[in-house]
């Protein structure tokens, strides 16, 4: 794995710019998309991020554990296990006992939230959409497989399997 370089002691603190700093513009624009898809759909349905993330993910692949979707969805547990928890209680997700793991849980839409999940999609991909439509299309594909590539990426190095010059 290529290591991370030890910080350049001789780079001034004020050549570091959090605008330009790649993981804070990512995570900029994330939290910006995320806010039009909710401030669309879900805010109307009292819910939050964590939870149409996990509607998003079930109402996907159909039947999750909570590991799997917080693999799915980038959330730790306990934001999974506090999402779910609202799911439950407000009839969106029926919880039943993993048959191939006695502690393990599974998760799946009910019909309501089978509803819910196809006004999101609908509307995830008007949002996606719109947003598309400002960038060319060869834009659009190279920031597709440059995220790709980053994503990949970022898992090789946090497991460790990085190659030099990768």
């Amino acid at each position: 794995m290529k290591e991370l370089a030890e910080p350049d002691e001789t780079k001034r603190p004020d050549e570091f710019r959090l605008e330009e700093f790649l993981p804070y513009r990512l995570a900029v624009a994330s939290e910006v998309i995320s806010r039009l898809i909710f401030r669309h759909h879900f805010g109307r349905l009292g819910l939050g991020m964590p939870e149409w993330r996990l509607i998003a993910a079930v109402g996907q692949y159909g039947v999750l554990s909570p590991t799997t979707a917080g693999e799915r969805t980038a959330m730790d547990k306990v934001k999974v296990s506090r999402a779910a928890a609202t799911l439950v209680a407000r009839g969106v997700l029926r919880q039943s006992p993993d048959p191939n793991d006695g502690r393990g849980r599974l998760l799946r839409l009910t019909r309501k939230g089978t509803t819910i999940y196809s006004s999101f999609a609908s509307i995830a991909v008007d949002v996606e959409t719109s947003l598309a439509e400002s960038i060319t299309k060869s834009e659009w594909n190279a920031l597709q497989k440059a995220l790709g590539k980053l994503t990949d990426h970022g898992h090789a190095m946090l497991n460790g399997s990085a190659e030099d010059g990768a």
